[in-house]
């Protein structure tokens, strides 16, 4: 099961610590307000109340094993660079950080900062779905209630045809598009990869590996892909 750790429990905080734990994902919740920690400690596997610029309670806590920190401190500027300092410094591989302004971010990109992120909740929650599955590149929530994702595809579906895989009828999810590489020749000779966009995908255009699906669809129906491609992965 990934593990991922979330320090800062503000909006964009709560909703990624909410969304990884109701998808399954071990979420260790980390703030300063305990009214905060008490608040989400039902909802997460671990929530503990802490200053985050504390190099040995980090330490602790073992963060350097988590699969990727979540940083959600933006109001802060400076507890939010020493934070991320010193995650880097006991080794945690992969941070995502809310940030207030392009300033901030470029400070934590030097840090080694993976993604920086303008705020708030709703990108919080296109976040905790990309961290939920590795094949979902991108995540759009639209204002009719519907979401449109980018999907790599997954190894259940390479080889099949749109209508062998039925999403529409068995889902109620619509491909609305396929990106995918194309390999062509040069006028000097060299091979060259071209990425491509088939945008009318039909019924017998069948899936290959490293296709990207544009699927578009309700979305508690979209959700539900997502859970059930990561925990098939997962089972593997």
């Amino acid at each position: 099961m990934a593990r991922y750790a979330v320090i800062g429990l503000g909006r964009f905080g709560m909703t990624v610590a909410n969304i990884l734990a109701e998808n399954g994902m071990e979420v260790l919740a980390i703030d300063k307000n305990q009214d905060l920690v008490d608040e989400i400690s039902s909802q997460v596997s671990q929530a503990v109340c802490m200053d985050a610029t504390d190099e040995n309670s980090l330490r602790n806590l073992s963060m350097n094993e988590v699969d990727a920190v979540i940083v959600g401190i933006g109001s802060n500027i400076e507890e939010s660079v020493l934070s991320c300092a010193i995650l880097k410094k006991i080794g945690v591989g992969i941070i995502h950080a809310k940030v207030e302004n392009h300033l901030h971010g470029r400070i934590l990109e030097l840090i080694g900062v993976k993604r920086t992120i303008l705020p708030e909740e709703t990108v919080g929650s296109q976040l905790a779905h990309t961290l939920i599955s590795k094949h979902i590149l991108e995540y759009y929530n639209l204002t009719s209630g519907h979401v449109v994702i980018e999907l790599v595809a997954p190894q259940e579906f390479v080889g099949k045809s749109l209508q062998e895989l039925a999403l529409p009828t068995s889902r109620g999810i619509n491909v609305i598009a396929i990106k995918y590489s194309y390999l062509t020749v040069t006028d000097e000779g060299k091979n060259k990869v071209e990425q491509r966009l088939n945008d009318m995908p039909g019924a017998n255009d069948v899936i290959k590996e490293g296709d990207v699906l544009m699927l578009m669809g309700r979305k508690n129906a979209i959700d539900k892909l997502i859970g059930d491609v990561a925990r098939r992965k997962e089972l593997k």
